[in-house]
């Protein structure tokens, strides 16, 4: 099977190792100049260290192999997919199948990745996306990892779960591709204040407290879009969520402690060095949370303390203080 990987980042460097390490015919792009070059000769990426790249990986910073390609992995960052997708127009193969890989909503337009590569490409039907709790570092070295492949079509569902399943690599078909794109872009803001509840020096209940409280506030915004609260209860929801606030290798999660050891949001980013997508999609969530008339506290909180200044302290005070509620929200009978 010919794919192409876009882009060279740690997730996509990690998905090319485990779909070539399975004899697949791979070819890993690259948006900088002498990058393809660099990984070719090294056989090894500065984002994915002490991971061998396979002989068998090719490397390119061209579109070129693209036009072959029965598969196309859209592994950049979510800020950046639009333009990527929109460059491969007339490039890409009609009838190939095209992968979000990535966990994110687009600011302003409020739409998830597959959606962008929709309205760039065309026919949801041969899109898929691809979510779960799998750390870059964690795949790259073969670690066994769960994953969901999600499709309006299960026939795509299934060519995706088929193209990357191993002996590293499970993965389960779903239908609800809008509750699992939600639950990964919407887990990373969880993980973010996780990091933040660490760096103000909070223990494991406040956080077993902020993950099972944001969860439900996951799911009830899915739910309001159209998505399965199910899917928040499986592995693109709280096994996601779990390992995005709990492991070192969580960028939001590094994030947020630096932020709760009183840097701002824009230092925090700078000292994490790479994206840290739940930045972005706190904003998103709460445009959503507006337009779905959604309460979504955490977020709403987030937000505050992300983009308006808002310290971290004053924010747990408040979320405790709030009004007293039932936990399902079903009234005593």
């Amino acid at each position: 099977m010919r794919v192409s990987v876009l882009e060279s980042g740690s997730w996509g460097t990690a998905l090319s190792v485990a779909l070539a390490n399975k004899g697949e015919d791979v070819t890993l792009h690259s948006i900088y100049e002498k990058r393809s070059a660099e990984l070719a000769a090294l056989r090894e990426n500065k984002y994915l260290e002490g991971v061998r790249l396979p002989e068998n990986l090719k490397f390119s910073d061209t579109f070129e192999e693209v036009k072959s390609a029965d598969a196309v992995f859209f592994a950049t960052p979510s800020f950046a997919l639009r333009e990527t997708a929109g460059r491969l127009r007339g490039i890409v193969r009609d009838d190939a199948v095209l992968v979000s890989c990535g966990k994110g909503i687009e600011s302003g337009t409020s739409l998830r990745l597959s959606e962008i590569i929709g309205q760039e490409l065309g026919n949801m039907e041969r899109i898929a996306a691809i979510s779960g709790p799998s750390h870059a570092e964690e795949v790259g070295r073969g670690v066994p990892t769960g994953l969901v492949s999600a499709s309006v079509s299960l026939k795509t569902a299934e060519f995706v779960q088929d193209l990357l399943m191993c002996q590293s690599l499970r993965l389960y078909t779903s239908d609800d591709i809008l509750g699992v794109e939600v639950c990964g872009a919407l887990k990373n803001i969880i993980a973010l204040c996780a990091g933040i509840c660490d760096g103000l020096g909070l223990g494991d209940n406040t956080n077993a407290l902020l993950m099972t409280r944001g969860l439900s506030e996951m799911a009830d915004l899915g739910e309001k879009l159209g998505g399965r609260r199910e899917t928040f209860a499986g592995l693109a929801g709280v096994g996601d969520l779990i390992v995005t606030c709990t492991s070192r290798h969580s960028r939001n999660r590094r994030a947020g402690q630096f932020i709760g050891r009183g840097m701002s949001a824009k230092e925090a980013m700078a000292a994490v060095g790479a994206t840290v997508e739940g930045y972005y999609a706190t904003k998103s969530a709460v445009e959503l949370a507006d337009k779905t008339d959604t309460a979504m506290p955490i977020s709403r909180e987030a937000y505050k303390v992300l983009y308006e200044g808002k310290r971290p302290e004053s924010v747990v005070k408040e979320l405790m203080s709030r009004a007293k509620k039932s936990e399902i929200g079903e009234p005593f009978k």
